[in-house]
């Protein structure tokens, strides 16, 4: 993405026809086939063979549930999680998908322990166990094959462990509770270490990849937003909407701020939100008793009009700082 907005502004910069920029994109590499893709393919296929394999085993075994003994059951599932730590070990070339194989099943594992002597644990718990578990695989393989599936079981056990503590929801409905107020910024924070610790400054340690924080922060602002909408349309819940807007707003001055980390994708995805949130919240300023504004067409034309200047207000600043931080990247030192 980089490299093709630096191109435009080159483009842009000393006036070159279509055939000079077809000609440019060719030297940059852009027309022609990308020169790991056998290995991309082997590799790609290698993990869903993994991904596959796992599942299908844990699937086997709950086929097979009433035929097989409790040490069976165990046995296999304790032999493959064994098996394929051992061979992430000790083979490094295929080390991810032996790693996903592992986590998957290191989940299945924990997932029929807690079925089989109904330890009176907490969903969330076994979730939680799961991620912390996994924590010390994901940093031995370092690859986003294992962090990605890693930001999905935490972000799972943040949620389910929010849903437990506000007595079997997740939203602020009914709010009002300066408990509940607090529980929902547990959770935010714990969801902001997450994002921290997939980010730039731990990448030396942990390993994740672009794409790994792309799904992390996907996740996060669909996570935030959710809870900041349900507390929108009740008076005394407002300030988780005011809690959610703030930190969607930190995110975004943070993501912007530094070009040597910029990602327009993640950006793309907290402004996304902020819409949400903003457009919702000015449409619950025009209608303030809650009532249908669909029967209003004045209030509505005004929802849908604020909705499209934001949305191009949106796209054209980002547009302005992708091409302000290529122009800074390309600028000879």
């Amino acid at each position: 993405m980089k490299i093709r907005l630096l191109l435009l502004q080159l483009r842009a910069k000393h006036g070159l026809n279509a055939e000079q920029a077809a000609q440019l994109q060719r030297v940059a590499g852009l027309h022609g086939q990308p020169h790991n893709l056998s290995q991309f393919v082997l590799r790609g296929t290698a993990l869903l063979a993994a991904g596959l394999g796992g599942l299908g085993l844990l699937m086997w075994v709950a086929a097979n549930w009433a035929e097989l003994g409790r040490m069976p059951r165990f046995a296999l599932l304790q032999a493959l999680l064994l098996s394929s730590a051992l061979a992430a070990a000790l083979w490094p070339r295929a080390r991810p998908a032996l790693a996903l194989l592992c986590l998957l099943s290191l989940g299945g594992l924990l997932a029929f322990f807690g079925q089989t002597y109904q330890t009176g644990a907490d969903t969330w718990q076994l979730f939680a166990l799961w991620a912390a578990l996994g924590l010390p695989l994901c940093l031995g393989a370092r690859s986003d094959v294992l962090w990605a599936p890693w930001v999905a079981i935490t972000t799972t056990a943040i949620a389910l462990w929010m849903n437990t503590h506000l007595g079997g929801r997740w939203s602020a409905l009914p709010a009002g509770r300066r408990e509940e107020l607090q529980v929902h910024a547990l959770a935010f924070g714990a969801v902001t270490l997450m994002l921290i610790l997939l980010g730039p400054l731990c990448r030396r340690q942990t390993g994740a990849g672009l794409l790994t924080l792309r799904f992390a922060m996907g996740l996060a602002t669909a996570f935030v937003s959710a809870v900041a909408l349900s507390g929108l349309f009740h008076a005394a819940a407002m300030a988780h909407y005011w809690l959610g807007l703030l930190m969607g707003l930190l995110a975004f001055a943070l993501l912007a701020r530094s070009a040597e980390n910029f990602d327009i994708a993640q950006l793309s995805m907290v402004a996304l939100g902020l819409n949400i949130l903003l457009v919702f919240g000015f449409a619950q300023w025009l209608n303030p008793e809650n009532a249908s504004i669909s029967n209003d067409p004045l209030r509505l034309l005004l929802v849908g009009g604020a909705a499209a200047l934001l949305l191009a207000a949106s796209v054209s600043g980002l547009m302005r700082l992708a091409k302000r931080h290529a122009s800074e990247q390309g600028r000879p030192a």
